[in-house]
């Protein structure tokens, strides 16, 4: 997997903590010149000004939604001042914070959305094995992810993180990222959590999903996180149509165990696909 598609994992795991090219290229596996050079090369953008149009653009959409403390905007998008915090946004988007809060609208604005990684089909696929679940309770955070955005996905996992403590009655040390409830545009939503024994005392701002009984393709990713879209790409478009299965109704996942490092995006994790005769 190439350096840019960690990279882009990399900055939107952790879009809202102070973050270096050093840092960037580490996660790479290369030097800050491989790194500046192939980010470029593969996204036509400079990293690190990737990672501010981001910043600023999530920072408009809160100030349109009514945020109120721009100073908290500030330094989650990593300025140290309010002061710095408005040249940068006024020198982007060319208005002011506040223009955009009194606007309630960004639909002017030129945002820079996430980028998509790598869903190329893999080669050599390994192939699964095969697991009949019992029913299980998963609950933790959801968000509606468009089909062409799963980008989104890393930011919902690293606010996850944050919160995962507040979840009762939990079960095990296994997270879960559940795709569930899609319709006919291909937009689903992702639930990021942990199973749990019962929803009576889950806070109403987590989510909740009940996994049936199934029968399940196990896949084994072992690569880096970031390139997960080639390894579900290859099973849905290569490995299933040539199996001999369907797809069952049901809600498919990724399992992550110990093993797995939320904070680099490496020791690997299970995709488990619903399938049936």
């Amino acid at each position: 997997m190439n350096p840019a598609q960690r990279a882009l994992w990399y900055i939107e795991s952790h879009l809202v903590e102070p973050m270096t090219l050093d840092e960037i290229a580490a996660i790479g596996g290369v030097s800050r010149f491989h790194m500046v050079r192939a980010f470029a090369a593969a996204t036509g953008r400079p990293v690190m000004r990737y990672v501010r149009a981001r910043r600023l653009t999530e920072a408009a959409r809160s100030l349109a939604k009514g945020a109120p403390d721009i100073l908290s905007l500030a330094l989650d998008a990593d300025y140290g001042s309010h002061e710095a915090f408005t040249r940068a946004f006024r020198d982007h988007f060319g208005t002011t914070p506040e223009a955009v809060r009194a606007a309630t609208c960004i639909n002017d604005l030129k945002l820079q959305e996430p980028i998509l990684m790598d869903s190329t089909m893999l080669d050599n696929l390994a192939p699964p094995r095969f697991e009949t679940t019992k029913a299980f309770l998963v609950a933790g955070l959801v968000e509606r992810i468009a089909c062409d955005n799963g980008a989104m996905i890393p930011g919902l996992w690293h606010r996850f993180h944050q919160e995962v403590g507040d979840i009762p009655a939990r079960i095990g040390k296994l997270a879960y990222g559940v795709c569930c409830n899609g319709d006919d545009s291909g937009n689903f939503d992702y639930v990021a959590g942990v199973e749990v024994a019962d929803f009576s005392e889950l806070p109403r701002r987590f989510g909740r999903i009940r996994i049936p009984e199934q029968r399940y393709a196990v896949f084994t990713h072992s690569d880096h996180v970031a390139s997960i879209r080639r390894t579900v790409n290859t099973i849905w478009n290569q490995w299933l149509p040539a199996s001999g299965l369907k797809a069952a109704d049901a809600p498919n996942f990724e399992r992550y165990d110990e093993t797995f490092d939320p904070m680099t995006g490496n020791g690997g994790f299970e995709i488990w696909v619903p399938v049936r005769q």
